[in-house]
């Protein structure tokens, strides 16, 4: 995502007007955060930022594997032993999680967690994997062993070892519930960005959409699109500061866990969708499908677009986003 772009567009818009546009950055959850909030003044924008801060940690606390107190890191602590009673916001999240691993055939699956981590994207790698190892290292992962029990909301992992990994869903999960509080709290407008997992509501304060730039990671000075966005969300997947190449392939970092293959070909893809964590785990399922089969799925849900860029710069886009429209070329 462009952030400077969209900041251009903030910052400008804030002269003559009764309301204020206000931003403040940070780093949580280990990325970049940033939440742009429309208030009728800076003392309210603030007020509005904190809470959005305060969300961020609560949620932090039920979701993340890294740290060893929340649920999900108690549900992986007992794999293939009990199941774990969570709260209703941790199951609902992994349900809806599945729904996703259904739809792109396993291709974003949050068991990912599981994989023994043979890839290396530090430079360390002098050569591939062999096909044992690379079966062997995803032979504990699989989205069809989460078993959910709505009665009372638990989680069990069927085979000891395995390991939940909200990393492909949870900053777009947390981008929609802090929208969703801000919205409850009366803030008219905003923008929470996640490191690239960004949400909007309302419209600036001279009445303009928000605006979001896509740039080709293949030429990084020039944004060749320019999209609003209104009470809506889009998420970038990309493998352009993250790979390894051997015998000329180029293979990423996001590792299609079905074969423990990295994805190869597509250098990126951006999921619009109107929640966050529609787009946040779509992107990651999308990108490892590939562009065919990505696009032929996003044909088919509605309110839902996305754009590739290949490795060779080709740029290709769904069916419902009209490139030639929103191009700066």
């Amino acid at each position: 995502m462009n952030i400077k772009l969209l900041l251009l567009f903030v910052l400008t818009s804030s002269l003559g007007f009764s309301q204020v546009t206000h931003k403040r950055e940070l780093t949580m959850l280990g990325s970049p955060f940033e939440m742009i909030v429309v208030a009728d003044d800076i003392p309210q924008a603030d007020i509005y930022i904190d809470m959005a801060v305060a969300e961020v940690s609560r949620l932090e606390n039920l979701i993340s594997d890294w740290i060893p107190t929340t649920p999900i890191s108690e549900v992986n602590r007992n794999a293939g032993v009990k199941a774990v009673i969570v709260p209703q916001e941790v199951f609902d999240l992994v349900q809806r999680s599945i729904t996703v691993s259904k739809l792109t055939s396993g291709a974003f699956d949050i068991t990912y967690a599981s994989m023994d981590k043979i890839w290396k994207f530090d430079g360390s790698m002098k050569k591939m994997p062999s096909e044992e190892e690379i079966r062997n290292s995803v032979a504990k992962v699989g989205y069809q062993n989460i078993v959910l029990n709505p009665k009372d909301h638990s989680i069990f992992l069927k085979n000891e070892g395995m390991k939940l990994g909200l990393g492909g869903i949870g900053q777009g999960f947390i981008a929609d519930k802090i929208k969703a509080l801000l919205i409850a709290k009366g803030a008219p407008a905003g923008i929470v960005n996640i490191s690239g997992d960004i949400n909007t509501w309302g419209k600036q304060i001279d009445g303009k959409q928000w605006k979001v730039g896509i740039k080709n990671p293949l030429n990084k000075d020039k944004i060749f699109a320019t999209f609003p966005l209104e009470n809506s969300a889009v998420e970038t997947s990309g493998s352009y500061e993250k790979y390894v190449t051997f015998n000329g392939v180029r293979y990423s970092h996001i590792i299609d866990t079905r074969t423990g293959y990295p994805a190869s070909g597509v250098i990126s893809v951006s999921v619009f969708a109107t929640s966050t964590e529609l787009a946040d785990a779509l992107a990651t399922g999308i990108f490892v499908l590939g562009v065919d089969l990505g696009v032929n799925l996003i044909d088919q849900l509605p309110g839902v677009g996305c754009i590739y860029v290949e490795d060779n710069g080709k740029i290709t886009a769904s069916k419902n986003i009209d490139l030639k429209k929103y191009s700066n070329e």
